[in-house]
């Protein structure tokens, strides 16, 4: 079997941690381990790999810790592997740097799919080539290198506000970006007033770009944390 990606899990439960490190292993990638923050971020800065799955609870710092000082020199993608479903949370491991955020038990089949999900957008970030600002999904197509829309053969007209957000959403394709990063970076501040406006915008785009603007495909949301683009 060749083998893929290393992938670095820190985890301090054994049994999770031997359940992911099977699976990883069956689906051929090198794996790394981890009980500790402390061991994991040295493994992290000795291998460079290519994805982390990240426990929260760990028994000498705190998940987000791990993910703030990982994201001072590395893009890493991570995932975050918890049995805490507070979105207070998921916010905060977002707002850290966080690629993914699971919620444990969770099956062989997810797992892989969003490990997949996330080097696969890590590849296309690092990509500087015009193909990587290109994204064609159904009848959406999105050029973000000649700032054009297009659903089916009709180019889709969108205020400057409305291409900023679709913008930095495709940038960040697969990729769940917080209410409070996506204000921020479009309208300045992470107001109320800016926090309406992302709801209305994303409502607007919805109309224009999906087929079934109740039933969303590409424009997600993941309720009380922020929205991602679905490029599937």
């Amino acid at each position: 079997m060749t083998v893929k990606s290393s992938i670095l899990i820190i985890e301090d439960e054994f049994t999770v941690r031997k359940f992911v490190h099977t699976a990883l292993v069956e689906a051929g990638y090198a794996v790394l381990e981890s009980e500790t923050a402390t061991e994991g971020l040295r493994l992290a800065g000795e291998h460079s790999p290519a994805l982390l799955l990240l426990d929260l609870g760990l028994p000498d710092l705190d998940g987000v810790e791990v993910i703030r000082r990982l994201r001072q020199y590395s893009r890493i993608p991570i995932i975050v592997l918890s049995a805490r479903t507070q979105e207070s949370d998921k916010i905060a491991a977002f707002e850290a740097g966080a690629d993914d955020y699971v919620i444990k038990p969770i099956g062989t089949g997810e797992l892989l799919a969003r490990i997949r999900v996330a080097l696969r957008h890590a590849t296309q970030a690092a990509d500087d080539t015009p193909a990587s600002l290109h994204v064609h999904t159904g009848e959406l197509e999105v050029n973000l290198a000649d700032r054009v829309v297009w659903r089916g053969k009709d180019i889709v007209t969108l205020t400057t506000s409305e291409y900023d957000l679709l913008a930095l959403l495709v940038r960040n394709a697969n990729r769940l970006l917080t209410d409070r990063f996506l204000t921020t970076q479009v309208w300045g501040d992470n107001s109320g007033r800016s926090l309406t406006q992302l709801r209305l915008t994303i409502a607007v785009l919805r109309r224009k770009l999906e087929e079934n603007p109740t039933m969303p495909r590409h424009l997600l949301t993941e309720q009380g944390v922020g929205y991602r683009f679905s490029d599937q």
